[in-house]
């Protein structure tokens, strides 16, 4: 699979944009602090706000009109828009700035990832090559989440937190670079697009609707989703104010879930030679389920620990597969609309999951928002299992 100069290439450009975006998540914080002072966490707030607003709203609507131009120059060009947004960042000196800035950003990376996602088929026919290529996707997506703030970290020795938007800017430039060294197969060869916008861009949802894999895969983005958002919002919560530790220690308790996750990612092509996507993806959803309601019992910083290595093999269990019921799911033609789909409809769960892990868990307490969350989770594992019949679902002989 690393053979492919194409494929190389293309991971190497995800590769390089996700570690140059987990940079600019420090500097951003960075930044609504000198904007805003104490207000910097409703700024930060409300950027992630606009982020999921975008998340959710435009990959179907960029999907309708992609087909109108080559996919390899939407990337792109998408690519030097993040660009030239990014190289603006340090020069601002408002807070409404900051955020028609980040929502632009966040509008090229809704239309972008969709289409690389769509576009990894093609380069990879092969599924048992595609299937490895999902697991190095999840490891690259769980190794920027883990290494960027070291990274970034390093680099505030050397620069003042303004030069870490310039990295992300170069790493966007890096990316447009490889994209335009490759040449992309052409995604509707064996039939061209003929529907209207409109339905162009409720083609994924609909395919959702209809596709009883996919209807299972919508209750297993909310399994996810209530996973990742304990695990992301209630780490400082339970460290710090329910076990008295520090700022190391809620680092490393978010590193014990990307460390599960990875290592996890790393050994789903071999669990999918030997069980269907199905049962990988439910026992995945169980897993997370369990865990979630275990939380509400830990008491110890290292029953902590091990507690969220659970969560991240869970979360690629899940999520690594995905991609293999996207492919499976739809004609070539179809799908840049499906990914988009997808990619909108989770966004949608961590919109609603996040809240819940937040807002109910200041109001009730850590604990109870654990059993709510793992409540979520095995209400979503018994509606994929109904919605999603084994009958059909084979294992990969590949």
């Amino acid at each position: 699979m690393l053979d492919d100069p194409v494929y190389r290439r293309l991971l190497a450009a995800q590769v390089i944009s996700l570690a140059g975006t987990g940079v600019t998540t420090v500097a951003l914080g960075l930044l609504a602090y000198d904007l805003a002072g104490a207000n910097a966490g409703a700024v930060l707030g409300a950027a992630l706000a606009l982020k999921m607003v975008a998340y959710v709203g435009l990959p179907p609507v960029t999907a309708a009109f992609a087909h109108r131009v080559d996919r390899r120059r939407l990337l792109i060009a998408l690519d030097l828009i993040r660009f030239g947004v990014l190289l603006l960042l340090p020069f601002v000196d408002a807070i409404w700035q900051v955020m028609a800035l980040i929502l632009v950003v966040n509008a090229c990376a809704a239309g972008f990832t969709p289409a690389f996602q769509a576009t990894l088929p093609d380069v990879l026919p092969d599924e048992r090559d595609y299937t490895r290529a999902l697991s190095f996707s999840r490891v690259a997506y769980d190794l920027a989440d883990l290494l960027s703030p070291v990274a970034a970290a390093g680099l505030l020795v050397v620069m003042r937190y303004h030069g870490l938007f310039v990295v992300d800017a170069a790493s966007f430039l890096v990316s447009a670079a490889l994209l335009v060294s490759i040449r992309l197969p052409e995604p509707e060869a064996g039939r061209r697009v003929s529907e209207r916008t409109r339905a162009r861009i409720t083609a994924g949802a609909r395919r959702f609707a209809q596709v009883p894999r996919l209807r299972g895969l919508l209750a297993l983005n909310l399994a996810a989703a209530a996973g990742s958002a304990m695990v992301i919002v209630n780490t400082v919560v339970l460290v710090r104010s329910d076990l008295h530790l520090g700022g190391t220690q809620v680092a490393l308790a978010l590193a014990a879930s990307g460390v599960g996750s990875v290592a996890t990612a790393f050994a789903v092509p071999g669990l999918l030679r030997r069980a269907t996507d199905r049962t990988v993806m439910l026992s995945g959803a169980a897993l997370l389920a369990g865990s979630l309601l275990v939380t509400a019992a830990v008491d110890g910083y290292a029953a902590l620990l091990a507690v969220w290595v659970v969560v991240g093999a869970g979360l690629a269990l899940v999520q690594t597969p995905i991609g293999r019921l996207l492919q499976r799911s739809a004609d070539p033609a179809d799908r840049p609309p499906l990914f988009a789909a997808q990619f909108a409809l989770s966004h949608l769960c961590w919109l609603a999951t996040y809240p819940i892990a937040g807002v109910l868990g200041a109001a009730v307490g850590v604990s109870t928002v654990s059993v709510v969350l793992a409540t979520i989770t095995a209400v979503s594992v018994v509606a994929a299992a109904v919605l999603w019949p084994a009958a059909g679902e084979a294992v990969d002989d590949a």
